[in-house]
């Protein structure tokens, strides 16, 4: 369970998240909504600690992830996976190497300069590729892919982590409603297949109601809303975003539905076996 304690962090004079407190049991879905400087980027990276926070303390599974260092906060840094809206891939690498990077922290500093990845470390790539409908691009440049793309690669990297806590940051900020879509659901299978607890910041609110069973709503650095979605009333989002009118939710809505045709062409063939591209 994760549990953040008056968790503050300040820029300066600025205050970008203040004093946030809520608990995360193992294996929930959360969707943190707000607009933009509301302090959620802010918030996700200090559980995975590239933000140290000012004051307050995070702590997970009983152990205070706020004051590791050394390799404690490299091992934490593995266990809780990180998906960033503008993918973080190495462009001029292939697909299946990319996957294979989040296999650094699992492995020795040797092997990771020489770049030395077994066979089995390759067919879980190659199987993370698969389940995300990829597996086709394996040798592909990274560079070469749609934004869409790109972010399955990402997240079948961040599975090679075999991560306890999957956070994601704006993950379909810059895709198509389509490409949102498979990404999202990419999301929920993760959490509900593997038990994995997601936690990812979001723009649209009707996407946030659909998959996420639990929604934080941040103002000003503060939590202003914690609940379900049906708790999500017109007024709690006022709230949030500070506006004088209602907001139609369509306006910024994913949600679509896919033709038989587009969602074959995108899963691909279930049978392709690109093993053997892969030097398996």
């Amino acid at each position: 369970m994760f549990q953040l304690s008056n968790v503050t962090r300040q820029f300066g004079k600025k205050t970008a998240v203040n004093s946030v407190t809520f608990d995360i049991p193992q294996g929930q879905m959360v969707g943190i909504i707000g607009r933009s400087g509301a302090g959620k980027s802010t918030l996700l990276r200090m559980i995975n600690r590239l933000v140290d926070p000012s004051c307050g303390s995070i702590e997970f599974g009983g152990i205070e992830v706020s004051s590791l260092r050394g390799t404690a906060l490299r091992n934490w840094q593995r266990d809780c996976a990180m998906i960033f809206q503008q993918f973080n891939l190495v462009p001029r690498l292939d697909v299946l190497t990319n996957v294979l990077l989040g296999r650094l922290n699992h492995r020795s500093t040797v092997s990771s300069i020489l770049n030395l990845f077994t066979r089995d470390e390759r067919i879980m790539a190659i199987g993370a590729l698969e389940r995300l409908g990829i597996e086709q691009s394996a040798l592909q440049p990274a560079g070469t892919l749609s934004g869409g793309q790109q972010q399955r690669v990402a997240i079948a990297r961040a599975l090679m982590q075999q991560p306890k806590v999957l956070l994601a940051d704006e993950p379909i900020a810059s895709l198509d409603p389509l490409n949102a879509k498979i990404v999202m659901d990419a999301l929920r299978d993760i959490n509900e297949r593997d038990g994995i607890t997601v936690v990812t910041n979001l723009h649209t609110l009707d996407t946030a109601r659909n998959y996420c069973e639990r929604i934080i709503g941040m103002a000003h650095g503060r939590v202003v809303f914690d609940g379900e979605p049906k708790d999500l009333t017109a007024a709690a989002v006022a709230e949030i975003y500070g506006a004088d009118t209602a907001i139609e939710e369509s306006m910024t809505s994913t949600s679509i539905s896919i033709p038989a045709a587009a969602a074959r062409e995108e899963t691909a063939s279930a049978s392709f076996k690109p093993l053997a591209l892969a030097g398996l």
